[in-house]
């Protein structure tokens, strides 16, 4: 009988992108009490959301995160979120984020008024694009950073909704110079500023680090552990700062004196 066969054969099967939807339907029915079955279905981006919501009670926090990975998938079914919900497995921090997507409120406009005027000097443009926000729940809002312009995720970055944050972050069209400007904004949460400091591939540009490292808003923790990266010339610069906190600049200034004294004569 099929369901005596190993499991690996079936795990390698639902993971594929070219996998049969009835194989995705048969184990998410037949075998999802089988570790690992669900997380791999989560995993495929192909796999049917409505059969990932079926499995979802059997996540692990592994499987949740690969779904708050891909909000655009995610945000898509309202199933899949409310599913997601109700499974013990999730991590404080991603119930939390499952939460914030099922909030329905619109955007205060006034929270990002200021930083809509930074973005867009034209002031019927500005009305417009706030007006426009202000009527979008949180999907809306998520769907927007996923897939909207430069200026949308602009403002969306400084969204008081984690979820939309994490939207903006993201968006396939975000640019490296886009990301550099969000290290070295004061007016973003430090969960972007966190989110951007994890990122293996954020990190390969040394202007992001530098600036997570300069941005009195970065989390001592981030920019302390950061510090080693800077070059000379602005770890020299760190040690005068007087917008960072104290530790900090204290730790720049040891470290400073600590490479000057190593330094081999020339």
């Amino acid at each position: 009988m099929i369901l005596t066969q190993p499991l690996d054969p079936f795990l390698v099967a639902i993971a594929s992108p070219d996998a049969d939807p009835r194989v995705f339907s048969f184990c998410a029915d037949n075998l999802s009490q089988k570790l690992g079955i669900a997380d791999a279905l989560a995993k495929n981006p192909f796999c049917p959301t409505g059969v990932v919501a079926h499995v979802a009670s059997r996540l692990s926090a592994a499987g949740v995160q690969a779904l708050l990975d891909n909000l655009e998938r995610l945000s898509s079914d309202t199933r899949l979120v409310v599913a997601l919900t109700h499974c013990k497995a999730a991590t404080p921090e991603q119930q939390e984020l499952l939460v914030e997507i099922q909030k329905t409120e619109g955007l205060a406009v006034a929270e990002i008024e200021e930083a809509a005027a930074e973005i867009e000097p034209d002031v019927k443009k500005r009305v417009t694009l706030l007006q426009r926000l202000a009527h979008m729940n949180v999907v809306e809002r998520i769907q927007l950073a996923l897939k909207g312009g430069r200026e949308e995720r602009m403002l969306l970055i400084r969204d008081p909704n984690k979820i939309v944050q994490r939207g903006v972050l993201q968006s396939p069209r975000l640019t490296d110079l886009e990301i550099e400007n969000f290290a070295a904004m004061t007016n973003v949460s430090t969960e972007v500023l966190r989110s951007i400091a994890a990122s293996r591939v954020y990190l390969k540009a040394y202007t992001v680090v530098k600036n997570l490292v300069k941005n009195p808003k970065t989390p001592l923790d981030v920019s302390m552990h950061l510090l080693q990266r800077l070059n000379a010339f602005d770890l020299k610069l760190l040690t005068s700062n007087k917008n960072v906190p104290e530790t900090l600049r204290s730790t720049a200034v040891k470290l400073h004196r600590q490479r000057a004294s190593v330094r081999p004569p020339t």
